[in-house]
Formats: C-alpha cells, sequence, structure tokens
C-alpha cells in the first residue's frame, strides 16, 4: 500500500516512473579514479569549494566548482560573478567581463560583481570605465568597504598618469576574496 502512494506521488511531481523491483543498478560515472584522486560527495556547496579553490591559487579548479554551482543553483548574480572572478585569475578577461556584466544584468546592487569588472576594466587598460563602475561599487556598498576605495582611488590614480610608467613602479593587480563571495583588488610591486 506505502508502494503505491509513493508511485503515486512520483507521478504526481513528474518524477522517475516506478516499477515493483528491488534490484539496484550502480551508478555509472565514467571510468575509474586514480588512487590518491579527491571525490566530492553529494551535499557539498560548491560554491564554498570554488572560494577555498580561489582562496589557494587554483582558479582553474575553482572554475569547475563554480560551473558545477551554476548546474546546481542556477545562473545567480553570485554564481556568475564567482565565474567571473575565476576566469579572471585565469586571464580569461573577456570571458570574465561578459560573465560579471551578466551578473550585474541580474542583480544591478550585487556589489562584488560591479568591483570585479572594475578589476577587470584596470587590467584591460580601461581606467575611465573602471573609476565609473569602482564609484558605483562604492555607492552601493554605502562606503563602508575599504578595498573598494582603495580601488577606486587606484583607478583615479591610473587615469590621471595616462603617460610613461617606470616598469619597477608599476602597481600589478590582483583579485582576493573576502566573505561572501567579495573579492578585493590588491596592488604591489
Amino acid at each position: 500500500m506505502l508502494w503505491g502512494k509513493f508511485c503515486v506521488a512520483m507521478a504526481v511531481f513528474g518524477l522517475a516512473a516506478c516499477e515493483q523491483s528491488t534490484r539496484l543498478e550502480p551508478l555509472q560515472e565514467g571510468p575509474p579514479l586514480e588512487d590518491g584522486t579527491a571525490v566530492l560527495r553529494d551535499g557539498v556547496d560548491q560554491m564554498i569549494v570554488g572560494h577555498r579553490l580561489m582562496d589557494s591559487g587554483e582558479y582553474e579548479l575553482a572554475l569547475r566548482a563554480y560551473i558545477r554551482a551554476a548546474g546546481e543553483q542556477g545562473l545567480t548574480a553570485e554564481t556568475l560573478s564567482s565565474l567571473g572572478s575565476a576566469n579572471l585569475a585565469l586571464g580569461r578577461l573577456g570571458q570574465s567581463e561578459d560573465q560579471l556584466r551578466q551578473a550585474i544584468e541580474l542583480d544591478e546592487n550585487f556589489v562584488p560583481a560591479w568591483n570585479n569588472l572594475g578589476v577587470v576594466l584596470m587590467e584591460q587598460g580601461e581606467y575611465g570605465e573602471a573609476m565609473r563602475v569602482f564609484q558605483q561599487a562604492f555607492a552601493l556598498d554605502s562606503g563602508q568597504s575599504d578595498s573598494i576605495r582603495e580601488n577606486l582611488r587606484l583607478a583615479i590614480a591610473r587615469m590621471q598618469n595616462t603617460g610613461y610608467t617606470d616598469p619597477q613602479s608599476y602597481n600589478s593587480l590582483d583579485l582576493e576574496r573576502r566573505g561572501g563571495g567579495r573579492y578585493l583588488l590588491l596592488y604591489g610591486p
């Protein structure tokens, strides 16, 4: 009787058809893994996995985790922003810019996407647009983030100094994740 109710419930929700079979089939997931290969289990939040991989500098693996998260959660502003951040770290500026702009289209108040788009634009030498993007991020954040303020300061400085700079004094840009999927721009020699 219970099995019949379960099958009716499955049919109502459009899930798999029920059979009166107790035989279980093993899942076919591909070739066997080599010894020592890490296996991700069900129930692991792929966004967290991606953030941790970004923190450890494993950008390609982080990108894969973010792709899995997008498959599970859909293309949200957070997943698109994370994909864009991983692509930025991998030097794929065009892909990163596209994904970050899509994230902003989905949620125009998502501060990390604005900040990370500013980082991409700085990397591309688009200092004017980067400054406007950082201003938007700063306004949405109500000026609470020192990192966005510093990003804005750097964009303004780069706009004012469009001449030749000594390679030794050039500040390189880097991306660092802060809690909640937020990244900040680091610069240094």
